[in-house]
């Protein structure tokens, strides 16, 4: 859908309202670095051109009113300025409202209302950051309207204080780091305690990646995913104990073999020793790409794919047999789940000249095991989030 057909569909919603400022926010794929972020450790993202459109007008009131052509049995749900609580009822329109509500903390001269109208192409559920994406249309669309002069850092930080405190997910800042500070055919690798980060060139050159989305929904609030952050909270505790560290992330592999005795529940220590090797898998991965060795970059996304499976157990049925016969296909350098996993979506690095074979083989031995399709998507690799113009639309 273009800008056209969006401001026509805006102009159709909200008929007393001007022309709107138009703004992409981009999904992101993890090409590494799995379930490390809320640990203290190295993730390796980059930002898709599939993401969310936010198109938006200010109001002369203090209303707030949201449309998404991707909800449209939901209507247009109506809040205040003076009123932004958490409604369940509200159900996406929670994660705008969490973002207005941080930075009307942060900077209170927000006095007007705004319509918002709202187009996703990231699937839903997919595991490709749609709420990080929406948080970040949001952030910057008001810091844009407002003239708010709000760091791109302090935006990105209060998109994860909405998945943590507003919606309540223990999730890292990967997702809103990468679709804020994403870069044109650079992935980011990113240290989730400090938060310094550095840009490696994607040279792919005969490859691509493929999203190859497995169609089962998977929503963080009501998975596993808590569970997790828990089990690495305890294994965490058993190490302080003996050790003076901060995160999981703090250790390399060496240390970790030489303690893990220290955590008592043989469980828990698998989900530990995943998330320190993982940490060190997504530093050789950027040297890897840094050196433009694909072969041994698609090599550690193989490995990274067999922790989440085996260690963290985060796969399940329908992420294994995308990758494992994604494995198999000729024309393929590496594959693995990305995202938090339980669905969701995994990615593949493959020939070019092999990609029509590649999805249509793996499909079939998807559908035959699973019972349905799964999809499968070709993304570029984008800037961050920012307000476009109709020439810079497709």
């Amino acid at each position: 859908m273009n800008i056209n057909d969006l401001q026509e569909k805006f102009k159709g919603i909200f008929p007393d309202a001007g022309l709107p400022a138009v703004y992409f926010s981009p999904g992101r794929i993890n090409l590494i670095g799995e379930h490390t972020d809320y640990n203290g450790g190295y993730v390796f993202p980059a930002a898709i051109s599939l993401g969310t459109y936010a198109l938006a007008f200010k109001r002369q009131d203090r209303k707030l009113r949201f449309y998404s052509l991707n909800f449209p049995s939901s209507g247009i749900i109506e809040c205040s300025l003076d009123n932004l609580a958490y409604k369940a009822e509200d159900d996406w329109a929670n994660y705008p409202k969490g973002m207005i509500q941080y930075i009307i903390d942060t900077k209170s001269n927000i006095e007007e209302g705004l319509d918002i109208l709202f187009y996703g192409e990231i699937p839903n559920g997919a595991g490709l950051s749609s709420s990080a994406s929406i948080e970040l249309a949001t952030g910057v669309l008001l810091d844009n309207l407002f003239d708010l002069s709000l760091e791109r850092l302090q935006i990105i930080q209060l998109g994860q204080k909405v998945e943590n405190e507003y919606i309540g997910v223990n999730s890292g800042i990967m997702d809103q780091f990468a679709v804020g500070q994403g870069k044109k055919d650079y992935a980011l690798l990113l240290n989730c305690q400090t938060l310094e980060y550095q840009y490696a060139p994607l040279h792919l050159e005969d490859y691509t990646i493929v999203i190859m989305n497995t169609n089962k929904r998977r929503t963080l609030a009501t998975s596993k995913y808590n569970e997790r952050s828990q089990e690495c909270r305890t294994a965490l505790s058993d190490l302080q104990l003996h050790l003076s560290i901060q995160h999981l992330g703090d250790l390399t592999t060496e240390e970790f073999d030489l303690n893990a005795h220290l955590i008592e529940n043989s469980t828990v220590r698998r989900r530990a020793k995943h998330v320190v090797y993982e940490n060190n898998r997504t530093l050789q991965a950027y040297e890897a790409l840094e050196q433009n060795d694909l072969k041994q970059f698609g090599l550690l996304m193989n490995e990274s794919h067999l922790s989440l499976q085996y260690d963290y157990e985060v796969t399940g049925i329908e992420l294994d047999t995308l990758v494992e016969t994604a494995w198999e296909q000729p024309g393929v350098i590496g594959a693995r789940m990305t995202g938090a996993g339980f669905g969701g979506c995994a990615i593949a690095i493959v020939e070019k000249n092999s990609i029509s074979s590649f999805t249509e083989a793996v499909n079939d031995v998807y559908l035959d095991k699973i019972g349905y399709d799964a999809s499968f998507y070709m993304p570029t690799i984008v800037d961050g989030a920012k307000k476009i113009t109709k020439e810079a639309a497709q």
